[in-house]
């Protein structure tokens, strides 16, 4: 497939390109650092109850699975993604301040999924410039990635330190000023013109190149990797609700959370060294293994007496839970399928992650209102179920490259 000619002002870098795009990826980050954590312990101290907390988390997934491509599409099409990102960065700001309002049931989750259709993009649009970057002038990716991943952390960490010495209250006001912070820095985002390849999850490259991917190999492959995904949904949607009710506070909740993102950082940083030999197959059932213990202990840690240490330990386990899981993914779409395809390839992994998880965030609130936390038991048959369709997708593992 041949790509477009650069024009005269393509070719002009942008000064200090990279720190302007690792200033984007450091805010860009904080407030999902802060939302995964705490969202749903601020739902809790409304007054809302699990089965509530669970749609109010689970529909916005559903949604923005369909939308996120069509805004991708749209920004690949816009005079400048810059400008795309900076209006849905704006449009961030001005709904997250809906969580200020009157909290019923009807307007908080009204306001997470009109928010989950502008804040999606984000990421994707993001990449989208920085590897810009990489193909124009040789930037390197990682090392402006990084910044999102350093600031997801101390949101983890800061985050929890914040509400143990105020309440949940605040994590609207965090999250708010959060975005705020990312459209500061989005006004200075680089301007690149459009792009000539498409977005990652870009619904126009995913239409043209999906037909080709439809493989035994990958769909298997693409769909056990999202149902193990998914069987972190309940960690994700009421792990901190369970550490606040055995008393833990919120600032060693936002270190058991922080903690899990370090393992997760030390997983990129060995893996080639440790694990760089290894099949993408056995590297995706070492990282069903990993969830499945993870779910069993879970529940045995307070009774066994184990205490927060025992928490931290099975926190670790972050690291082949859901690095293995991301390398792997990669590793696998690297291996198989042609570079022009690969941004559809991460659309179709996108979809598949995010309506599993949608759906088992959905079943979590019932799970965790009848069982509490032995609702952890329930991922272990989920995790196995994409232990399964890994290995049939070992079974159809193609000779070569797909579509090359």
């Amino acid at each position: 497939m041949s790509l477009p000619p650069l024009s005269p002002e393509q070719l002009a870098k942008p000064r200090h390109f990279e720190l302007r795009m690792s200033l984007i990826f450091f805010t860009l980050f904080v407030p999902l650092g802060t939302h995964l954590p705490y969202f749903p312990l601020w739902l809790q101290a409304k007054g809302f109850h699990a089965e509530q907390i669970a749609v109010i988390l689970a529909a916005p997934m559903f949604l923005r699975v369909a939308t996120t491509p069509l805004l991708t599409a749209l920004a690949d099409r816009a005079k400048d993604r810059a400008n795309v990102y900076i209006v849905l960065v704006a449009a961030s700001l001005v709904l997250a301040a809906g969580y200020f309002l009157p909290p019923t049931y009807a307007m908080v989750l009204a306001v997470s999924l009109a928010l989950a259709v502008v804040w999606t993009p984000h990421s994707p649009i993001a990449d989208s410039l920085a590897l810009s970057g990489v193909r124009r002038f040789g930037s390197n990716y990682a090392s402006m990635r990084k910044w999102g991943s350093i600031s997801y952390l101390c949101a983890n960490l800061a985050g929890g330190f914040i509400l143990s010495a105020t309440s949940a209250e605040a994590v609207p006001v965090i999250i708010f000023v959060a975005f705020a912070a990312a459209l500061a820095a989005g006004l200075i985002a680089p301007r690149l013109g459009r792009p000539r390849r498409a977005s990652p999850l870009s619904a126009s490259d995913i239409q043209q190149s999906a037909p080709k991917l439809l493989n035994a190999y990958f769909l298997y492959f693409s769909i056990g990797v999202g149902i193990i995904t998914a069987s972190h949904a309940f960690l994700y949607g009421f792990v901190s609700i369970y550490w606040k009710s055995i008393g833990i506070s919120d600032s060693v909740v936002g270190l058991l959370w922080g903690w899990g993102v370090v393992a997760e950082i030390g997983m990129f940083m060995v893996f080639t060294r440790v694990f760089g030999s290894f099949s993408v197959v056995s590297i995706m059932v070492m990282a069903g293994i990993g969830s499945i213990v993870r779910w069993i202990a879970f529940p045995l840690i307070w009774p066994l007496g184990l205490g927060v240490a025992g928490f931290f330990a099975v926190q670790t386990l972050h690291a082949i839970s859901v690095a293995l899981v991301l390398i792997g993914l990669q590793k696998m779409i690297g291996e198989t399928v042609a570079e022009e395809r690969t941004g559809a390839a991460q659309g179709i992994a996108y979809f598949s992650n995010g309506f599993f998880t949608a759906v088992v965030t959905l079943l979590s609130g019932p799970l965790y209102d009848r069982f509490g936390v032995d609702g952890f038991f329930a991922m272990i048959p989920i995790a196995l179920i994409g232990l399964a369709l890994i290995g049939l997708a070992a079974r159809s593992a193609p000779q070569r490259r797909i579509g090359g």
